[in-house]
Order: C-alpha cells, then structure tokens, then sequence
C-alpha cells in the first residue's frame, strides 16, 4: 500500500524545495525524495562554497594590492583547512536551516533516490509513494569525458573536498565553473593553467566581455590554452600531463579538473515506467508551464535544459505551485531576458541577447555603445584587471536589449539594470538618469557616442 501526498518532489535542491514549500503554504500535503542533504547542487557543492572562496579570494588580491595604497600589509599565505572548515560549516548551517524549515512546514522528507512505478507513483527503496501531482527536479552533475586516463582529473565535485591547496593546477574548460575556479585557485597563488576546446573562454557570452576576461585571465598569470582538444590524461614522474589530440602535451600538474558542463540527473528515474519522455542527452522536454508529456508530472531546474540558474529554478517551482495550488491557471516562468554572473575574477554578468544575436534577429537596426576602463579601484596599483561595458540597443528609439559587463562591482549592479531592460528601457531612459560619481556604473548611464562597425554607415 502506498502513501499519498497532494505533490512529491523528487530533488531536495533550488527547484525541489521552491515547489515543495509553496505547495505546503498552500496547504498541501508535501514529501520531498532526496538522496543526500537538502540544498542540492547550488548550496552543497556549487554556488555557496565556491562564492565563499571568492570572497577570500579577494580579500588575498587586497592584501596584495594594498601597500601601493599606503596600507601596510602582508600575507603569510593561505590556510587552506582553516577556509574548508569555516566554508563547511557555512553551508551545514543551511543544511540545517532546510531540514528545521521544511520540518515546521509539515514537508514529509523521503531519504534515498526514486524510481517510477507508473505516472502517479515512484518508489524509494521497497516503500511506495503516490501522488496526484510528480515534479522531477533532480539537477545535474559534471561531466566527465571517457578517454584513456580521465579519472586522474577530479570535477568541481572533488575540488570541493580538497583537503590541501594544489600548487598546480590544470582546468579543463572555458565555461561557468572553469573561469571561476580558474580566478580563486589563481588569487591564492596556485599556479593556473586552463584549456578550452572553444576559441574564447565564456564562449557563450557577448565578444568583448569574453575577450576581457582572457585578457584579464593572462594578466594575472593564468596560462590560457584554447582551441584544446584533451586526448587523455597521464600520470608521470613529475605530475599529471594533458596530451591534446594535435599533440600538445601540459605537463606538471598536481590536479586536472574538468569542468566541461553538467548532464541531468535523470538516467536512474525509470522514466519509461510513467512514460515521460526524454531525450538522449537527458533533458526532460517541457512546455512553457513545466509540464512534460505525461498529465500530472512536471520538470524544473536544469534537467530541463533551459537556463540552469539556481534562481531560474526557484522561480520556476514557485510559479508552478501557484499554478496548481493557488487558483493562477497563468503561472508561468517568463524565461526571456534572464540575468546572470560569473563569478570570475572579476566578475562577469549578462541580460539579454549578446551584440551577436541581436544583429541576427533585428539586422541593421542596431546600435551598439561600449566602453573599456581601469576602475578606481586600481588607481594607485600598477597593474588591476580591466571593466568592460556594451548595451546593445535596437529601432530608432534605441530600446536595450543587451546589457554586458566585466569587472569589479558588476555582479551587484547589474540586478537592478536588469530590471530597467527587463521593463523596456531606452538609451534615452539610460542617459536621463543622474549619473552616481565616482563609480564604474555610472559608465552605463554616460556613453554618448556608438561603435561603428566595419561596413556600417554613420
């Protein structure tokens, strides 16, 4: 005999808890299924712990940054297990902030992993569990390429459980999680070298923030590589080497880290029990209010394949439980004009279509504005990474639909920016706004003159 809830979530990460805790506000009776501790991806092994080491990360760059300032100081180093313990604590305090939560909630946690037995039923274990409404939202995890020699690299799960600092290091890919990791290991005196099979790192984002990134990547003594096809890895006598299938060999490295991109949790579901379809890579197809194709079974997050933001998720499952449970037929997640950061070193942030994609949708309407600048920050510094700016605008009265930044502060300032693209700004909406000075956002209320293309026409 199996127990009935109003709605199960099999995933206790951003998506999973989002819809579990609306429905249970609403009055449902709620089970989350999860396998390890709740958080998921984003608060045990990804957004929390690696935004707690960026934090540190800076805190050294200052230190080193601070005598051409005057301020007399000096570093002895970093104690790498003195940071571990403080970050894991950290991220335990909201393992259990989640579990007492979803406790006075009246949420009925489910220990261990599900497998459908048909679409309103899963099983955990040798318990049956059924309900009128499944959301599966079960993350992601890296991927690991198959190759002669891959598990000698660890993936940013392992560089989680590192129990010393590496001195050398070698990352394999140009993405999220590559250049992020890439600028802690580097701000803590690690040497960096990073590889990439693409011919930008960030390849997804907006030319000029990419191309600042790499530089600002070199400039501070990141070895970049791109255009680099890993072939296998070797353990030699004096550490890991990568060989590139032209023949390149990277040698001397006391990790290799792949950080090639993540593939949904989504294998061991037995979906075709409940008939869900999906698709080779995993990702479980969805329409625009997170329905798949079997009535009364739902995906969120990144097995979706849409976005995988922790707050894209969130909103998602909020929107849904509002759907279902709160008399708002329309609840839907608007997934156009999604704000999102990098948190390089510095940090990197986007809204909407990069210079790129915006000319192949509105073709010579566009104007483009941008500008390149050493921050105050560096005034007195002899070196300091470079901001870089775009706004892509389009139509004669010039509406925003393309913010890009890289540099120091941009992860804050883009939010509210955001907001303004997100409602329709213009250029003229922009220009119209009082500049704060002195600051690196006000460049984004300030440019007056466009960028001319090769080919265009005044």
């Amino acid at each position: 005999m199996s127990q009935h809830f109003d709605l199960i979530a099999i995933g206790g990460g951003s998506g999973g808890l989002a819809v579990a805790e609306k429905a249970a506000q609403f009055g449902q009776r709620v089970a989350i299924v999860e396998g390890a501790k709740l958080g998921g991806t984003c608060v045990n092994a990804g957004c929390v712990p690696k935004k707690v080491m960026w934090y540190a990360a800076h805190l050294a760059d200052a230190i080193t940054d601070a005598p051409d300032f005057g301020v007399r100081a000096s570093s002895e180093g970093l104690d790498w297990e003195k940071l571990v313990a403080g970050r894991n604590r950290y991220v335990a305090n909201i393992n259990t902030y989640w579990d007492g939560y979803a406790d006075r909630l009246g949420i009925t946690r489910i220990d261990g992993f599900a497998r459908f037995v048909d679409a309103q039923t899963i099983a955990v274990g040798d318990q049956h569990y059924s309900a009128a409404h499944i959301v599966i939202a079960t993350g992601g995890r890296p991927i690991v390429p198959r190759m002669p020699g891959h598990e000698l690299g660890i993936t940013s799960d392992g560089f989680f459980a590192l129990e010393k600092q590496p001195k050398r290091v070698a990352i394999i890919g140009g993405g999220y999680i590559g250049v992020e990791l890439a600028g802690v290991l580097r701000s803590f005196g690690t040497e960096v070298t990073t590889v990439a099979l693409e011919d930008r790192v960030l390849w997804q984002f907006d030319p000029l923030v990419s191309d600042t990134l790499r530089e600002n990547m070199e400039a501070a003594g990141i070895q970049v590589h791109l255009e680099f096809e890993v072939a296998s890895l070797e353990r030699e006598s004096s550490g890991l080497t990568m060989a590139a299938s032209d023949g390149q060999r990277l040698s001397g490295f006391d990790q290799v880290i792949w950080a090639v991109g993540r593939a949904p949790n989504t294998r061991d579901l037995n979906l075709e029990a409940a008939g869900v379809e999906v698709q080779g890579n995993g990702i479980i197809p969805t329409d625009a209010y997170q329905r798949t194709n079997v009535e009364g079974v739902y995906a969120l997050g990144d097995i979706t394949g849409r976005d995988p933001l922790t707050p894209v998720a969130i909103a998602a499952g909020r929107r849904l439980a509002e759907r279902l449970f709160n008399d708002k037929p329309e609840s839907k997640l608007d997934y156009a004009d999604i704000p999102t950061v990098v948190f390089a070193h510095p940090p990197v942030g986007k809204v909407g279509l990069t210079e790129p994609e915006a000319r192949e949708r509105y073709g010579d309407t566009l104007t483009v504005y941008e500008t390149s600048f050493t921050p105050m920050r560096y005034a007195l510094n002899a070196h300091g990474p470079k901001t870089a700016m775009k706004l892509v605008c389009t139509g004669p009265e010039e509406r925003v639909v393309g913010i890009h930044l890289i540099g120091d502060g941009v992860d804050e300032m883009l939010q509210g920016f955001a907001v303004a693209l997100k409602m329709g700004a213009t250029k003229a909406d922009l220009d119209a706004t009082v500049a704060i000075h002195p600051c690196s956002a006000e460049e984004l209320v300030t440019m007056k003159e466009p960028v001319r293309r090769p080919g265009e026409h005044a």
